[in-house]
C-alpha cells in the first residue's frame, strides 16, 4: 500500500450499493486507468462508513477527505480536481448544519465525534473482500495469541472479566454462556452465530458482515476453541445476498491460508464453518427457534432448560451469539479484558452498536460507549430533528423495546437503565419520532409486525396479540372505548407473564410504553374522536377556512370523489360525508386556506 499516492475508500454498503456506489468504484478505476494513474491511486471497496444520510461516501487518503453524497459523474473531478490538482471539490463536502462551514474529514464532524468504533472498527476501513487487509489490522492475531496460550478456560474467565454481555437484546454475560457450554461434554459440540437481524430500521448485524466478515470468523475460531466445538454455524437471511457473499469470500480466504479447517496453525485444533440461511422470520432470532430452523424444521420456540448449552443443534451442546458480540471478541483478547471493562458503565460494559433513523438529521449507523445518554444521541450524534420539528419519542429495542419521551432523554444507555424506563436495548434499533407521529399508530404498527411475525406455537402470542392489535385497530378508526383501553393494559401485563418465548413476552412493550407515555393521545383518540398528531386516516378532517380561500378551485378540480363545492372567487365548501381523506385538496392549495383537525 506504502507504493500508491492516494488511497480512494468507496462505501459499500448495502445503503450505498444501492445509490450506485458500485458504478463509482468501476468509473473511479475506469478513468483513472485512461489517465495513466492507476500504478499511483488504488481504488478499495469498503463496508458501511455508517453516515448514510450522506451517502455515497468516498474517503481519500492520506489527507482523509470525506465526499458526500457522491454520484458516478462526480468522479472525473474529483480525479482532475484532488488527485492531479491537489485541490479539494468543496461542493462535494460535508457542510455543518450549525455552523455551515465545510467540513474535510470526518474527524471534524459531529456524527463521529461522540463514538467509539470497536465492533465497527473495521468498517469503511477495508477491503472486506481481501483477507490481507483485515490481518493487516491485528486480524487473527487474537485467535494466535489464545491457540498459543491454550488455556480455554482462561480465556473464558477473561471473556467474563472483561464483562460482554449478550449484544443480541437480551444482555446474558458471555463469559458465562460459553462457560456453561464448556462443562457439558459431547463428540461434537456447535459455535453458532445468529445473523438473523429482523427488527424494523435494524442493520447492524448486516452491516459488520458486509464491512468486517473475517472478525466473526476469526471470533467463532476463537469461541469454538474455547467451548470445544470443531465446527460453527452462521444463520444469515437470505435476504442479505451481500453479506452472504462476502461472507462466502472471506471464509474461502480463511481455509486457503489455514485458519479454518483442520490443524489451525500447527495448533491441532480443527474449526470450520458453514453458513445456514433463513427465510427472514423474526422469531428464528430467539435461539431455540433458530436452532429448529437450521435443523430443517419450523422455526418454533421450545421451552428452557434444556438450554442449548446442553442440548442444542442435533441434540448437541450449542453455543449462540450475535453477529455483534461476536465481532468484540479479537478486541478483548488484543487488547486485554481490562481495556475493556473501562469501556461503559459498571453493569454494561464496553459499546453499543445502533441504526439510528426515523425523523432525524443524522440517519446511520453509529457505535457509542455505554452510558452516553439518548439526548447526546439524537441531537450531537444524530444532528436534531429534521425540519427543526419538535422532538416527541424514540423507540429503543424495535418491536420488543418501547417508546420513550422526553423526560427519558438523560438517561444514561445500558441495559438496565432502559429497561427500568420501560423499553429495552434490544439488538440495536432506534427511532427517532417527531410531533407529527401518532403514538397509538405507532404501537399498531409495531403489533401488526409481531401478528405477521409470531410462530404461532402458544396462545398468549397467537390469540392475545391478535386482539390486542384488533383493539389498536379499532381506536384508531375512532371507534374506541375507555373499556378498550383497560383491555388493552390487562391483555398486554398476561401475555408478557405467559407467553413461550422473548417474542411473546416482550410484544406488549410498545402498547404498555405509549399507554404510558401518552396516555392522552389514547384518551384523545377515544373519548374526542380526534387524532392529535393528525395521522389516523378515520379521525381525520380536512376543513377550509372561508377567510383564506381564494376560490382558486384548485381544491375543488382535484378532489377525485367532487366532494369540494363552491364557485370562482368565492370561499370553498368541503363534503365531509363524501371526503375520503385523500389529502389531495390539501397538496395542492397554494394559499394554506386547508388544515387538518
Amino acid at each position: 500500500m506504502s507504493n500508491y499516492k492516494y488511497h480512494i475508500l468507496i462505501c459499500g454498503g448495502t445503503g450505498c450499493h444501492a445509490s450506485e456506489s458500485a458504478k463509482i468504484k468501476t468509473n473511479f478505476e475506469t478513468i483513472l486507468a485512461e489517465k495513466d494513474l492507476a500504478n499511483d491511486v488504488q481504488v478499495i471497496g469498503t463496508g458501511c462508513f455508517g453516515f448514510c444520510e450522506k451517502g455515497p461516501i468516498v474517503k481519500i487518503l492520506p489527507d482523509n477527505t470525506f465526499y458526500v453524497q457522491v454520484k458516478p459523474e462526480n468522479v472525473e473531478e474529483i480525479i482532475n480536481e484532488h488527485i492531479i490538482k491537489g485541490r479539494k471539490v468543496e461542493r462535494l463536502l460535508y457542510v455543518d448544519p450549525k455552523t455551515q462551514q465545510h467540513k474535510e474529514d470526518s474527524k471534524h464532524m459531529g456524527f463521529y465525534k461522540k463514538q467509539m468504533r470497536i465492533a465497527l472498527r473495521n468498517c469503511g476501513f477495508i477491503n472486506p473482500e481481501n483477507i490481507d487487509e483485515y490481518i493487516a489490522r491485528d486480524g487473527y492475531k487474537a485467535l494466535a495469541s489464545v491457540l498459543e496460550r491454550n488455556d480455554p478456560e482462561g480465556t473464558i474467565e477473561d471473556i467474563k472479566k472483561s464483562g460482554l454481555r449478550g449484544r443480541g437484546g437480551a444482555g446474558f454475560p458471555t463469559g458465562m454462556k460459553w462457560s456453561l457450554c464448556r462443562q457439558n461434554s459431547a463428540d461434537q459440540k456447535y459455535m453458532i452465530c445468529n445473523a438473523d437481524e429482523g427488527d424494523p430500521g435494524a442493520f447492524m448485524d448486516r452491516s459488520i458482515l458486509e464491512g468486517d466478515p473475517h472478525t466473526v470468523i476469526e471470533a467463532m475460531a476463537i469461541g469454538g476453541f474455547c467451548i470445544g466445538a470443531t465446527k460453527g454455524l452462521i444463520y444469515i437471511r437470505a435476504e442479505y445476498p451481500l453479506a452472504i457473499h462476502r461472507l462466502q469470500v472471506a471464509i474461502s480466504q480463511a481455509r486457503e491460508i489455514g485458519l479454518l479447517g483442520p490443524d489451525i496453525l500447527g495448533s491441532g485444533f480443527d474449526f470450520d464453518i458453514e453458513l445456514r440461511y433463513g427465510a427472514g422470520a423474526f422469531v428464528c432470532g430467539e435461539e431455540t427457534a433458530l436452532i429448529h430452523s437450521m435443523e430443517g424444521m419450523r422455526g418454533e420456540p421450545t421451552f428452557k432448560p434444556p438450554f442449548p448449552a446442553v442440548q442444542g443443534y442435533l441434540k448437541k451442546p450449542s453455543n449462540v451469539n450475535n453477529v455483534e458480540t461476536f465481532a468484540n471478541i479479537p478486541v478483548i483478547i488484543n487488547k486485554g479484558w481490562e481495556w475493556f471493562s473501562s469501556i461503559g458503565t459498571e453493569k454494561s460494559k464496553g459499546t453499543k452498536v445502533f441504526a439510528l433513523a426515523g425523523q432525524i438529521n443524522n440517519v446511520g449507523l453509529i457505535e457509542v460507549p455505554m452510558g452516553i445518554t439518548l439526548r447526546e444521541i439524537i441531537y450531537e450524534i444524530g444532528g436534531g430533528i429534521k425540519g427543526g420539528k419538535k422532538f416527541k419519542a424514540v423507540q429503543t429495542g424495535g418491536p420488543s423495546g418501547g417508546c420513550l419521551t422526553e423526560k427519558f432523554l438523560d438517561t444514561p444507555i445500558d441495559y438496565e437503565n432502559l429497561v427500568a424506563a420501560g423499553s429495552m436495548m434490544g439488538s440495536g434499533g432506534m427511532i427517532v419520532m417527531d410531533e407529527t407521529s401518532c403514538m397509538v399508530s405507532v404501537a399498531k404498527f409495531y403489533l401488526d409486525f409481531t401478528v405477521e411475525e409470531s410462530c404461532g406455537k402458544c396462545s398468549p402470542c397467537r390469540i392475545g396479540n391478535k386482539r390486542m392489535c384488533e383493539i389498536l385497530d379499532k381506536i384508531t378508526k375512532g371507534h374506541g372505548t375507555m373499556e378498550d383501553l383497560d383491555e388493552l393494559r390487562n391483555l398486554a401485563h398476561v401475555i408478557k407473564d405467559t407467553a413461550l418465548c422473548g417474542l411473546g413476552q416482550t410484544s406488549p412493550n410498545p402498547v404498555l410504553s405509549t399507554i404510558d407515555n401518552f396516555w392522552d393521545e389514547y384518551v384523545a383518540h377515544v373519548v374526542d374522536k380526534k387524532c392529535p398528531a393528525g395521522q389516523c386516516k378515520a379521525l381525520k378532517q380536512y376543513v377550509i377556512d372561508p377567510d383564506k380561500c381564494k376560490g382558486c378551485t384548485a381544491c375543488a378540480r382535484n378532489c377525485p370523489v367532487n366532494a369540494i363545492s363552491g364557485t370562482v372567487k368565492n370561499p370553498h365548501e368541503i363534503d365531509q360525508k363524501a371526503c375520503i381523506k385523500c389529502g389531495t385538496c390539501y397538496e395542492k392549495c397554494k394559499f394554506n386556506a386547508i388544515s387538518i383537525i
